[in-house]
């Protein structure tokens, strides 16, 4: 019996060919150091201020309300008061009539929704287009499903007049997006305003985009999860609502960053129902259901703001008028020590060029590890302060053609960005005392 048991242990290899590649995640690794090292944790997305009161305030009546049915299981592709409103909503704001029942459809947060799209559109040999920089988990969800990422850079373009970069200043080549179109390509992800630039896409880069969607006939998946953090007056435009893109376009939308919960985990899609219907086969037969109570309080949450959209007291517009102050003070606090802030037009990010303070992190020649990452690390363990390297957001390739900026990110209370602003201080301090 025991020459079999020692026979009896696995000897075939078990991980599918799907993850090959793929099993090293940036946030493993990061989140892993600034819980060890970091004082002022300024990496990874989410607040940490509260959401808005009116929507805990109706989380708590969900769940202690006389509703009880609040606790069970509710319709699978989301409940029907959060599809009814949010076709509502997103209706007004495409100028569609939306159906809720099948224009809509609730997942686990816009993560879960992106995985969907490329589980249920992407098949082996397609190809699809992703712009850089990009939210890391495109290139591992495409591959999962089969597909070959292809990359088009945003290219930055210095300002002439001494003024301080924007996320504007990041452009698309025309001729080189158009270039990476072909018979082959399946969908192009398009992130507006964009993580980690914090670029907001205008409608001439747009118009380039549905052109060539048009044109080859390629669908468009389309992440606005910051579609409410937009600043300086810059306008969101959802790319659903040009001409010809309705019936080849799905919008990912997320309450965490609408309402600044991003625990909460409720993302939605919003598109025709001859692509949405795909998409319910793979969500049914995989996490097949959202939690109901955050469902129902994210329902009530988007009531409020529709009686109030457009007005000041809408937390859409009282939202982004505070991250812009906070965007402002990071800002001032990075240029004053010589990290050059890019200022983005929207999101919770800022990118920073940490080229001035190379002489701390010394370059290793051959190195297969990006500058950028190896200063991130070397800054967290000896600051105390956590960002993320922009070379994350780059495929393999490109890692090391924008390996000399660091991610940060501002949607945090007053009193972490003053901590953060201190270090900065010190540290410059440290370096220019004889």
């Amino acid at each position: 019996i025991l020459s079999l048991s020692l026979q009896a242990k696995m000897s075939r290899p078990m991980q599918a060919r799907r993850l090959e590649g793929i099993d090293k995640n940036i946030w493993v690794e990061f989140v892993k150091l600034a819980t060890t090292y970091s004082k002022v944790n300024l990496g990874q997305g989410f607040p940490d201020f509260p959401p808005p009161d009116f929507l805990k305030e109706s989380f708590v009546r969900a769940l202690s309300g006389e509703n009880h049915m609040l606790h069970q299981y509710t319709r699978a592709f989301g409940h029907p008061p959060l599809v009814k409103i949010l076709a509502q909503f997103f209706g007004k704001l495409l100028g569609q009539d939306l159906d809720p029942m099948t224009n809509v459809m609730v997942t686990v947060g816009a993560y879960q929704a992106l995985f969907c799209c490329f589980q249920a559109f992407v098949d082996e040999d397609d190809e699809v287009i992703i712009i850089e920089p990009f939210f890391d988990c495109y290139e591992p969800m495409v591959k999962m499903a089969g597909g070959t990422p292809v990359f088009v850079p945003l290219r930055p373009k210095a300002p002439k007049d001494g003024r301080l970069m924007s996320s504007a200043d990041w452009q698309l080549d025309p001729a080189e997006l158009a270039s990476k179109f072909s018979k082959r390509t399946k969908a192009i992800v398009l992130n507006s305003p964009n993580n980690p630039l914090g670029k907001v896409f205008s409608r001439g880069e747009l118009e380039l985009i549905a052109d060539l969607c048009v044109k080859h006939d390629v669908l468009c998946i389309s992440d606005e999860v910051y579609e409410w953090l937009v600043y300086d007056g810059k306008e969101h435009i959802r790319i659903a609502s040009l001409q010809g893109m309705w019936d080849r376009t799905v919008t990912i939308g997320s309450a965490g960053k609408t309402f600044s919960a991003t625990g909460w985990k409720v993302g939605w899609i919003v598109g025709p129902n001859r692509l949405l219907q795909h998409l319910r086969t793979v969500h049914q037969n995989s996490v097949y259901h959202c939690a109901t109570v955050a469902q129902e309080a994210v329902a009530q949450g988007f009531q409020r703001e529709l009686k109030l959209y457009g007005k000041p007291e809408s937390y859409f517009i009282q939202l982004p008028k505070e991250l812009q102050q906070k965007r402002d003070w990071l800002v001032q606090s990075l240029d004053a020590v010589g990290m050059k802030p890019i200022v983005p037009e929207g999101t919770y990010f800022l990118v920073a060029d940490i080229s001035e303070f190379k002489s701390d992190v010394p370059d290793v020649p051959n190195s297969e590890e990006p500058y950028d990452s190896r200063f991130a690390k070397w800054m967290v363990k000896n600051k105390g302060l956590a960002a993320i390297p922009l070379s994350a957001f780059y495929c393999g390739a490109h890692k090391n053609n924008y390996n000399h900026f660091i991610r940060f990110c501002f949607a945090k209370e007053e009193a972490t960005l003053k901590a953060a602003n201190d270090i900065l201080q010190k540290w410059k301090q440290e370096k220019t005392s004889p």
